[in-house]
């Protein structure tokens, strides 16, 4: 019997399980689907060049078919591992922007305005090169420049200020706008997961306990109180009990967190009858409102051999890299592969930027997961505001099968109308003095592509997830929410949901650090409750 018992050990997770056993008179249970977090792959920064092939520490989940983009079904990577997708990412920090916040709080949020939750940033984050009020350097989630930078991450910045943009060293002050380097989440070269900054330095805790390769299939409950969990390992189902006024965090992210609600009975009405659930609470919000980044990419080939790249000299760099690496945890192996980037308006209309750069000086072709030989450099290009909504529904009742995923992408016409502006600014981009040094020609898409319905085919063609999905457990009173803003479950006494499913919005930027700050928040709120 357990005062917490937290399902998923990920980015959301991690911190819950730490915070809450800090209470030594509280039992508490972190229940992970995936293994420990011992491979070198997730630790060697480099290592995110083979996360996403990984059917160990990768949920590796595919989308039901896009009609905007050719029929296709897009891939989504999701980690599996103690970390989650922290484990799997590209180490990038970014918080969002302050009307992200700002706006959550006018949607009835009480305490999620930028200045309610700018205390739970400046707590996690363990900042090691900036010193002002806006950072936190004492945090567990160390933040860091990286160690060695590759010369085409830096020309990508002088093309920005080239044409025009500020150079911006910390896209976590006071304003987003700008190009500079990326602060990462690495400590000492390595990369410093939720795992590594809040569940490893206390699992020797006596009040806590974790379970791994256990995928948690349904939370039970006597009426609309929560009483315990239900889980699967080796072939077989246990069972765990709570303690009387004890709770259940549900921290499985956007898409199992929802897929966990339907299981267990919490979900629209219709879905739960159409696979035979019985209905603990009907919340016709449970997996609605999905929303995530889509990405298009350029490529450009290199006359330069300054790249990360699959060639004869690159297999010796990548030798003497290794031994840099071994030494003095320097090198290229340090390199999070998205450097540089920057964030930009598509046009005057827009508020505040909308558009999110990610730098690659390396060619990065299906996730990684097709090898590209040669010298040449990424540009990722996404929309950060996008309209279009989606959900998250069941396949099957059976638990161990994945999640429906329809994420509806540019299913609203404004999200076309920035993504296909961003792709220009993009070539532009590319095509400055900055990067003369550098560039041959581009390879992707090439010079076929030039008028704007071409652009769109190209889209069409080839834009995939930069893997940001959140909101299927939005946060919010309205008739669509399903957690209160202290995170409760609407109508169910002893649970809570933890994780990036409960932004009302998506923030614009990447979500991992968001997530972190969630968990900050709800693992205060509870704590001063008891």
């Amino acid at each position: 019997m357990y005062d917490f018992i937290i399902i998923g050990a990920g980015s959301a997770g991690c911190v819950m399980a730490n915070r809450l056993s800090a209470d030594t008179k509280k039992k508490v249970l972190l229940i992970e689907a995936g293994p420990e977090d011992k491979s070198a792959s997730i630790h060697v920064p480099l290592g995110i060049a083979l996360l996403s092939r990984s059917k160990t520490l990768n949920w590796q989940f595919n989308t039901d078919v896009q009609t905007e983009l050719n029929s296709r079904e897009l891939f989504w990577p999701r980690g599996k591992t103690y970390g989650g997708s922290s484990s799997i990412n590209a180490m990038v920090y970014i918080r969002g922007q302050k009307e992200d916040y700002d706006s959550w709080e006018k949607l009835g949020n009480k305490g999620w305005s930028y200045k309610d939750v700018l205390p739970y940033f400046i707590k996690s984050e363990g900042n090691q090169t900036i010193n002002c009020k806006l950072h936190g350097n004492s945090g567990p989630l160390f933040v860091d420049n990286l160690r060695t930078v590759n010369r085409l991450s830096d020309a990508f910045v002088d093309a920005g200020e080239e044409l025009g943009y500020k150079v911006n060293n910390d896209f976590n002050g006071d304003d987003q706008n700008g190009f500079g380097r990326y602060h990462v989440t690495q400590k000492n070269g390595e990369r410093c997961s939720a795992a590594k900054a809040y569940l490893t330095p206390v699992l020797a805790r006596s009040n806590l306990d974790v379970i791994s390769a256990a995928q948690v299939t349904k939370i039970v409950f006597e009426g609309n109180k929560t009483v315990g969990v239900e889980y699967a390992k080796n072939n077989a189902t246990h069972s765990i009990g709570l303690k009387d006024k004890g709770e259940v965090i549900l921290s499985g992210g956007a898409l199992n967190s929802p897929q966990i609600l339907m299981l267990s009975g919490i979900g629209p009405e219709a879905e739960l009858k159409r696979h035979g659930i019985s209905e603990v609470k009907k919340l016709e919000g449970v997996g609605q409102n999905l929303q995530d980044h889509l990405d298009i990419t350029l490529m450009d080939s290199s006359i330069s051999k300054e790249a990360i790249a699959v060639t004869p000299l690159g297999m010796v760099k990548g030798a003497m890299a290794t031994v840099d690496y071994i030494k003095n945890k320097k090198g290229f192996l340090t390199s999070n592969v998205a450097e540089s980037g920057g964030f930009i308006k598509s046009d005057k209309s827009q508020k505040t930027p909308n558009i999110q750069f990610h730098f690659l000086p390396t060619y990065l072709k299906d996730h990684g997961r097709e090898i590209m030989l040669g010298y040449g450099y990424t540009l990722h290009i996404c929309d950060i505001r996008p309209k279009s909504r989606g959900f998250i529904a069941l396949k099957t009742a059976n638990p161990l099968d994945e999640p429906l995923i329809q994420p509806r992408y540019l299913t609203e016409e404004d999200d076309w109308v920035n993504l296909v502006n961003g792709y220009k600014i993009g070539r532009k981009l590319l095509k400055t003095k900055a990067f003369a040094p550098y560039r041959d020609k581009e390879v992707a898409p090439g010079s076929i592509v030039e008028s704007d319905d071409q652009i769109r085919e190209d889209i069409r063609k080839r834009a995939e997830s930069i893997y940001h999905p959140v909101g299927t457990c939005k946060m919010g009173n309205d008739k669509m929410a399903v957690v209160d803003h202290q995170l409760k479950v609407h109508g169910i006494k002893g649970l809570r949901v933890v994780d990036a499913s409960i932004m009302p919005n998506v923030v614009a930027g990447n979500t991992n650090a968001p997530t972190i700050m969630i968990a900050e928040k709800a693992a205060d709120m509870i704590l001063n409750s008891k």
